[in-house]
């Protein structure tokens, strides 16, 4: 299957029940040591928005992910979609956009929206996010904000779908808490929490479609 074929099957799916915590749930990591991280918040969620930006090379479907980088917070050093807080006034897909934008460099006018996946709480950090799936036409190079973002790498769609893509493994999480941590392994990189859970639903989308 080729791009333009590919956005025409996920623009009418999305429109569809999504997988949604079927998903998410196989891919959440469990704590294991003794001392057990506590993710309770007295704040409503912050909301935000992630982005799955699909492009072909060469033929083949791919989309970027970030290296974050090092910093006092829950998610230095993690694997993650381009994505952040909303900005006053924004909603999930003007947030995804902007920080696709923002962290990855690709110029909004380029990306187009095919859709949105199921809601997601990002339970550490307290943030509401709303998964976006767009695409660009042509392949692009992708500048990566040296604050944010340690590097850009990307991963090919047909590697998500493999049978054996999900792997399990001990993990230590934010310096301290001992983590079973259901994953995927792209380009090297160990892809787990909130983004393995995310891209569970859009690999669970992608098997319907594909």
């Amino acid at each position: 299957m080729n791009l333009s074929a590919l956005v025409e099957a996920l623009f009418v799916r999305l429109k569809q029940d999504l997988p949604g915590a079927t998903a998410h749930e196989p891919m959440r990591a469990i704590p294991v040591g003794n001392i057990k991280p506590n993710f309770t918040h007295k704040l409503p969620p912050k909301p935000g928005g992630v982005l799955i930006l699909l492009y072909e090379e060469n033929g083949v479907i791919k989309f970027p992910l970030t290296k974050r980088q090092e910093y006092k917070g829950a998610h230095s050093g993690q694997i993650s979609l381009p994505g952040g807080k909303a900005e006053p006034g924004e909603d999930g897909i003007e947030t995804a956009l902007r920080e696709g934008y923002e962290e990855i460099g690709v110029d909004i006018k380029k990306m187009k929206v095919i859709g949105t996946m199921s809601e997601f709480f990002v339970m550490p950090s307290n943030f509401l996010v709303t998964p976006v799936i767009a695409y660009l036409d042509k392949p692009v190079s992708f500048s990566p904000d040296s604050f944010e973002v340690a590097k850009i790498f990307s991963c090919n769609i047909s590697d998500l779908l493999k049978d054996d893509a999900i792997h399990k493994k001990e993990i230590i999480a934010a310096g301290a808490f001992e983590m079973m941590a259901p994953h995927f392994e792209i380009e090297g990189e160990i892809v787990w929490g909130a983004t393995a859970m995310m891209l569970n639903e859009f690999r669970m989308i992608l098997k319907d479609v594909m």
